[in-house]
């Protein structure tokens, strides 16, 4: 504790998406839009489910907590790398490395999980239809909500405080655009094989078994899809899940490469890139490939512009 006193007053300097000062405005300019793609996209999914009554299913409820951790997800890093790209200041407190890297950590175990229910959600809505309201009733689905944000930011809580109480001696430069365990790691002058082994089991824990959960889920799903004798019949139920499976590749994929690899293989420019992929075009993504091509969605979004619209010419006809 004492030498984490002593490190609050510590600047770390990140080094950002790129060194080349005039690729600044151009990597700002994309950036920018792909935040405000991220945020427009997940608030409306966010506001259609709450508003729409015909969206209020187990379904829809998890996808609203997916939104929301997207939204958290993306704006705990992006703000900061784009005011730094803008303003050329790279520099960022303890205590504000502290809270990105909680946050990050928190949020995408969050996120696992909630990919898993997801999955578990399908699972049951193909192959048990009949008793899927007796299952996945209001208690259970708010019971799993809870409990996933609450041990998640609980068990970040012990990572962000081992990884902060190393000493910090060999640079405060770190080489990556945003506060994350393994570019820290390589600051430090203290063996940090615990801090990884740690990783390790985090991983083992919450992204193997949310994993797992999500492949059990679909290996049932597809057997049940075998059995379905109508082509259209599989092609429906099936284009119910590809987006899914498809974020789910993607995600868990930067994920294991990011952590759960040997130390030696640790590459600064590579992992850079593999970041990005899960911190700012997954959240961006997530909204559209999960929404934009529903029916229920895409009707729920038309109805609400549709009445606000219809509101609007109301208060220019009468003024």
């Amino acid at each position: 504790m004492e030498h984490l006193n002593e490190s609050s007053s510590y600047r770390f300097i990140l080094i950002g998406l790129s060194t080349d000062p005039s690729l600044q405005p151009l990597y700002f300019t994309i950036l920018l839009m792909m935040y405000m793609v991220t945020i427009t996209g997940n608030i409306l999914i966010i506001v259609v489910v709450r508003n729409q009554p015909r969206l209020q299913t187990p379904m829809y409820f998890f996808l609203s907590n997916l939104s929301l951790i997207d939204l958290c997800f993306s704006s705990t890093i992006v703000p900061k790398l784009l005011i730094s790209t803008l303003a050329g200041d790279k520099s960022i407190s303890f205590w504000g490395c502290v809270a990105q890297m909680y946050f990050h950590l928190a949020l995408g175990g969050t996120e696992c999980i909630i990919l898993a229910i997801m999955a578990y959600d399908r699972y049951v809505a193909i192959c048990y239809p009949l008793h899927y309201n007796t299952i996945m009733n209001l208690r259970l689905c708010l019971l799993l909500s809870v409990g996933t944000w609450s041990v998640n930011f609980l068990n970040s809580i012990y990572y962000a405080y081992s990884t902060f109480r190393l000493p910090f001696c060999r640079s405060r430069h770190v080489n990556h655009y945003f506060c994350e365990m393994p570019p820290l790691f390589r600051l430090s002058c203290k063996d940090t094989l615990m801090n990884e082994i740690a990783v390790y089991i985090s991983g083992g824990i919450v992204g193997l078994c949310s994993f797992v959960l999500t492949l059990l889920s679909y290996v049932q799903i597809i057997s049940a899809i075998l059995r379905i004798r109508s082509s259209t019949g599989r092609r429906k139920v099936f284009s119910t899940c590809v987006s899914h499976v498809s974020v789910v590749s993607l995600y868990y994929g930067a994920i294991v490469f990011t952590y759960l690899r040997p130390r030696g293989s640790y590459s600064v420019d590579r992992d850079r890139v593999v970041s990005i992929l899960y911190t700012v075009v997954t959240p961006m993504f997530n909204p559209i490939i999960y929404s934009i091509r529903n029916t229920e969605v895409k009707e729920s979004v038309r109805k609400i512009f549709d009445k606000r619209n219809a509101q609007s010419r109301s208060l220019i006809f009468h003024h």
